[in-house]
């Protein structure tokens, strides 16, 4: 509906560009992109575990945007949660195509890629820790990892989640409570185990 949004709500700087790129202005979609362009290509590139691939979603969701702005309504939520449900559903669309790519096997050269920068953050002692929670929030239930992710990387508040995921603040306060033991639970098993063998006599 044309002026959606201009009402007793008075919108904040980012809905005010996501009406204005609903109405054509493409530097409104630029500034955007410069506002939240980082946080969610880092958000994409942990749920994905790929620069590239992040990218992808990145771009897909600005041109979702300078597409379907007029849907947006800030009367419903925030923009930045509109921004990050938008992301949040195209990591899950990437995710299921590079499983399917990983099953028919067209995905030698993202594992190699995967592995060299695993191997990367595992150099050293303080980037060894980091390598592990990267490679613990890749074993979460997509959700665990969603949520997290949208916590840590997006900053977003429960209440935030769960408009992003579609689910009740008390689903995604689990969502996390789960997901953080877990990831506690894999970081303390390899700090146990680097140091045991960090104290074995040579």
């Amino acid at each position: 509906m044309t002026g959606a949004g201009h009402g007793p709500h008075a919108p904040g700087e980012d809905d005010g560009l996501i009406l204005r790129a609903a109405a054509g202005e493409q530097a409104a979609l630029v500034r955007l992109m410069d506002r939240h362009g980082h946080g969610l290509r880092l958000f994409a590139a942990r749920y994905l575990g790929s620069a590239a691939d992040a990218e992808d979603v990145v771009q897909d969701v600005f041109v979702s945007v300078w597409k379907h702005a007029a849907r947006f309504d800030p009367g419903k939520g925030r923009a930045s949660t509109w921004l990050y449900r938008i992301a949040a559903n195209r990591c899950v669309d990437a995710r299921r195509r590079r499983s399917f790519r990983a099953f028919i096997g067209l995905d030698d050269v993202h594992d190699t890629l995967a592995d060299e920068a695993r191997q990367a953050d595992a150099r050293v002692g303080a980037r060894q820790e980091l390598a592990i929670v990267r490679e613990g929030l890749a074993r979460l239930p997509e959700r665990q990892c969603m949520a997290l992710l949208l916590r840590a990387v997006a900053g977003l508040d429960v209440p935030g989640i769960a408009e992003v995921m579609g689910a009740s603040a008390g689903s995604v306060e689990q969502l996390l409570v789960r997901g953080r033991r877990t990831l506690r639970a894999r970081l303390g098993t390899s700090r146990d185990s680097h140091g045991e063998a960090r104290g074995r006599p040579t």
